[in-house]
């Protein structure tokens, strides 16, 4: 295990290779990316702004990627995902639209209800990752990730287009709600202050609309890409700035970018799109399984049903695992070899954990070295360095569950 103070220097220069994994930084060019409500906000907070997804968003503001993980790990953070698309689908027929498009049982989630699904194509590959709720006002609410926004759009604005052309009761609305996501084990009595509703009632992956410090028509859920208890608020743009403002007067709470972000969420295990998971990785792959409703396996009317639960009955070629090794950091496209020497697969996402102060990684291998405890090699920097499969999340989640 490498000293504290070697850590910090292996992340400092984490985050300098960052604006390359996560975006670039501002040049020129930057008046044609979009800007999310609180663009002037971050700057007068000292956010460092890179381009991402085709949007300028914070990096990392005064404090150090490595604090800001920590606090959001001990504490809470607030991040702007206001890039990410969110979507409504209205109509009778708005469960059979997403069921024609995604792997998850949609007819079976409860009022106000979400779940983690996947978009398909037939070839059984992930089109993207999104979650969807069914809101008990009668729709319901997407959220997908901003680097998909057109293809997502495309994807179901034909499909309306196609059931609309067979009488069927339904259509779509996009939603340019800002989207403010406040995540660590202190978010929900940091909230709790501003709001009327009862948390304690509100578990994870539920959803419900209500006023947030004195802004109505505020949809709060349940939910987060960092492994911590949190909530996502779809908030009305124009009170986006006032929202944060009234959360940051919590001391509890400090703002946090892409840079922390990226590392809470390959901590706790969860995909990157577009890394860790893409049109040619399935749901069986990528360690996803999870995610296919059995209404929908049994029934096979999802796209690209015939190669996935193929796959879930037989044995899948390669599988996405988890990797810990010391020494130096593992990075995106660092090859991963048998302890023979032979390349067998590539890493994807990874990075040193500020939490276990050992490096992180996620990639692909055949199935025989899938195995958690499975010894492998990875080659960084061109040198060759021990690494074991290891099980996901590499730090316990902390999600917020009724029991």
């Amino acid at each position: 295990m490498q000293r504290a103070v070697s850590m910090v220097a292996q992340l400092g220069l984490r985050l300098q290779a960052l604006p390359s994994a996560l975006g670039r930084p501002l040049s020129c060019a930057q008046d044609v990316l979009r800007r999310t409500p609180l663009y002037d906000f971050h700057l007068a907070h000292g956010g460092k702004m890179v381009a991402f997804a085709g949007w300028s968003l914070p990096v990392q503001y005064r404090d150090s990627h490595v604090d800001s993980h920590l606090h959001t790990r001990r504490h809470c953070s607030l991040f702007d995902v206001s890039h990410m698309l969110q979507t409504k689908i209205l109509g009778c027929d708005r469960v059979k639209l997403m069921e024609s498009l995604v792997v998850g049982d949609i007819a079976e989630l409860r009022p106000n209800q979400g779940t983690l699904s996947l978009f398909t194509n037939e070839a059984g590959g992930i089109l993207d990752d999104l979650i969807v709720t069914s809101t008990s006002e009668g729709y319901l609410y997407v959220v997908s990730n901003a680097g998909c926004r057109d293809k997502d759009l495309a994807l179901m604005q034909d499909k309306v287009g196609e059931l609309q052309n067979e009488g069927s009761d339904v259509s779509l609305e996009v939603v340019d709600n800002a989207l403010l996501a406040l995540q660590g084990p202190t978010a929900a009595q940091v909230l709790q202050a501003g709001v009327a509703d009862d948390l304690r009632k509100l578990p994870f992956m539920t959803s419900a609309v209500m006023e947030v410090f004195g802004v109505s028509g505020c949809r709060v859920t349940r939910c987060g890409y960092t492994g911590e208890d949190g909530v996502e608020i779809s908030v009305p743009a124009a009170t986006a700035v006032h929202l944060a403002t009234a959360l940051l007067e919590n001391p509890e709470v400090k703002l946090a970018g892409l840079a922390a972000r990226d590392s809470l969420r390959l901590e706790a295990g969860l995909c990157l799109y577009g890394s860790d998971i893409d049109e040619h990785t399935t749901p069986v792959e990528g360690s996803l399984s999870w995610t296919l409703g059995k209404r929908r396996r049994a029934a096979m009317d999802f796209p690209g049903a015939s190669v996935i639960v193929a796959q879930l009955k037989g044995k899948v070629q390669r599988r996405r695992v988890g990797l810990m090794c010391e020494g130096a950091p593992m990075r995106a496209h660092s090859p991963i070899l048998n302890t023979e020497g032979t390349v067998i697969g590539t890493v994807t996402s990874g990075c040193p954990s500020p939490c276990l102060k050992k490096n992180v990684a996620m990639g692909y291998v055949p199935y025989e070295y899938s195995r958690p405890g499975t010894p492998l090699l990875v080659e960084v920097r061109r040198k060759q360095q021990m690494a074991v499969v290891s099980k996901m999340p590499f730090v316990t989640t902390n999600y917020y569950t009724l029991k």
